[in-house]
């Protein structure tokens, strides 16, 4: 037996969070009636719909993706640009990125079915570790890396004014360019980019190489794979463990 909204997030429509609101809405049937008590129990004999529809667990999958430049991070586009859903296999399509890359960056993209876990690692208000590989042209500076710590006010693409935080660590600093190491907490759309050229910089290359505990290690661009059993349960405390600290 399980809680109806984990029932519901398994079947890979949305997460634990947005199932409640379909419980207390009367949008869920438990063998053909309607419930709204979130703790209900439900088992694999009973057969429960979501606006009618009937939904089943599915098997969670969790996969790791090198985004190559030139795709954009949706399964289309109005624009007609290509997405990643033009790089993966066919039979992976039903599966969703945790958060986005936008068209020129590269790097590490988790995909799975799992809502639950897309929503706990983009929810603005869980704070997990995202790390770029950043290369900018010009020589950074000790000051440059303070202010990024501090905060740089950006326009987001709704043209609200946001505080934009980074932490910087430098890889190799030259007269010409520098490389960085950048961890962000937040998901504004292209903050790095935006936060860099506040300060006078142009973005180079990016390229995520860390989000939480998973990493690119051993893949090439444009490859996914299957994250081992042990990947996704390391991935799952960290994530308990960042909430448990964050609510306390």
């Amino acid at each position: 037996m399980q809680r109806l909204n984990k029932y519901i997030a398994s079947s890979g429509i949305c997460s634990r969070r947005k199932a409640d609101e379909l419980i207390e809405n009367g949008k869920v049937t438990v063998d053909g009636k309607i419930v709204t008590e979130l703790g209900f129990q439900v088992g694999p004999k009973n057969k429960v719909t979501v606006d009618g529809t009937l939904i089943k667990p599915l098997k969670l999958e969790y996969y790791r993706f090198y985004k190559p430049a030139g795709y954009i991070t949706t399964s289309e586009d109005e624009k007609g640009r290509k997405t990643i859903y033009d790089v993966i296999p066919p039979e992976l399509k039903p599966l969703k990125p945790v958060g986005r890359l936008d068209k020129d960056s590269t790097g590490l993209i988790i995909m799975t079915n799992d809502g639950d876990l897309i929503n706990e690692m983009t929810h603005p208000s869980i704070k997990v570790p995202k790390i770029y590989l950043v290369t900018i042209n010009g020589k950074v500076t000790p000051a440059d890396a303070e202010k990024m710590f501090n905060g740089i006010e950006i326009e987001t693409d709704s043209g609200e004014k946001k505080t934009a935080y980074a932490e910087i660590f430098p890889v190799e600093i030259t007269n010409k360019n520098s490389t960085l190491k950048v961890t962000l907490y937040q998901g504004i759309n292209r903050q790095i980019r935006k936060m860099f050229a506040a300060l006078g910089f142009e973005v180079l290359s990016l390229k995520r190489i860390q989000h939480a505990t998973i990493t690119l290690e051993g893949l090439k661009k444009g490859q996914i794979k299957p994250m081992k059993p042990k990947q996704v349960k390391e991935l799952k405390i960290f994530l308990d463990k960042t909430i448990k600290a964050q609510n306390a």
